[in-house]
């Protein structure tokens, strides 16, 4: 098997493909399984990596929580390049993996040539922001005491997976079963020592807005707790671009595989050709609504 070491930390991975290279991160309920659509799809001309982060075995499940974090699995994306020899890479990260990506475009733009935000935003809002902390908390609890098989029933059937559920029943059930298959240790621990400590999106306003590396924002309508993340993060990254699917929740990847692709890919390609672009200061609002103000 392979695996990336960072620091004392055994990452698993796997590699397809040949030509520019494409890293996908993966959310809290998947593992480097939920990419295969991608997987598939891009390493025809894409050289393609997908790990496990640390927590899903195969790779290393630390048992103290202080091993886990948002600077750790940001940092893990950057050890997992850094151990294939890799000098920039378009970054794809859905949900956990997404906060990631964001991250890994604040602290190392260098190494980034694009960024893919899939499904951000969970417990971001200010408001929300100790209730979530609260639940995360409350969730590894219940993985602690009760096990991963326990847990899968209530959280893969949250508001915004139904989804995928009514449309893909049998891809449901394989998406189910991988987080079933998961560490009860890894996942609480993710939960209590990420999850329930990472930032607020909105309290890195200022960090977010230095952000140059062209990024792309993908979000289900259906997956309420990121809808107005999303909104905040298009209006202040200013490489950014929005996408909204319809009758979608969270895993849009798996939800929508083949316009998941399409979108992706050609965000690539523009990216490639030098076109995608900061975003054109004329295009802010401000004071105006119907750009009828005086010409500047």
């Amino acid at each position: 098997m392979p695996f990336a070491e960072v620091g004392a930390i055994r990452l698993y991975y796997e590699e397809a493909g040949t030509g520019h290279p494409v890293v996908f991160v993966h959310e809290f309920a998947g593992d480097l399984r939920s990419w295969e659509p991608q997987l598939r799809h891009f390493s025809r001309r894409y050289h393609t990596i997908a790990y496990n982060a640390r927590g899903y075995p195969p790779s290393d499940v630390p048992a103290a929580m202080a091993d886990y974090g948002q600077d750790q699995a940001t940092d893990d994306i950057a050890g997992v390049l850094r151990h294939l020899k890799i000098e920039k890479a378009h970054v794809v990260g859905c949900s956990m993996g997404a906060f990631a990506a964001l991250h890994f475009g604040i602290r190392y733009p260098e190494l980034a040539s694009s960024l893919v935000v899939v499904g951000v935003g969970y417990g971001a809002a200010p408001a929300v922001h100790q209730q979530f902390q609260r639940e995360a908390e409350a969730t590894a609890g219940r993985l602690e005491q009760e096990g991963m098989a326990e847990v899968a029933k209530s959280y893969m059937l949250s508001p915004s997976r139904v989804q995928f559920q009514n449309k893909d029943p049998r891809g449901f059930r394989e998406s189910y079963r991988f987080f079933s298959e998961h560490s009860a240790l890894g996942s609480a621990n993710t939960l209590k020592g990420y999850q329930a400590r990472r930032p607020s999106l909105y309290a890195l306003e200022a960090e977010l807005k230095r952000i140059s590396v062209p990024t792309l924002l993908v979000l289900g309508d259906e997956d309420e707790p990121g809808i107005d993340a999303n909104v905040f993060l298009k209006r202040t990254i200013p490489s950014a671009g929005l996408v909204v699917l319809p009758r979608t929740g969270h895993a849009a990847n798996l939800e929508e595989p083949v316009v998941f692709n399409q979108l992706v890919e050609e965000f690539f390609h523009t990216v490639e050709a030098g076109r995608w672009t900061m975003r054109d200061p004329r295009a802010a609002v401000g004071g105006q609504i119907l750009g009828m103000g005086k010409p500047t």
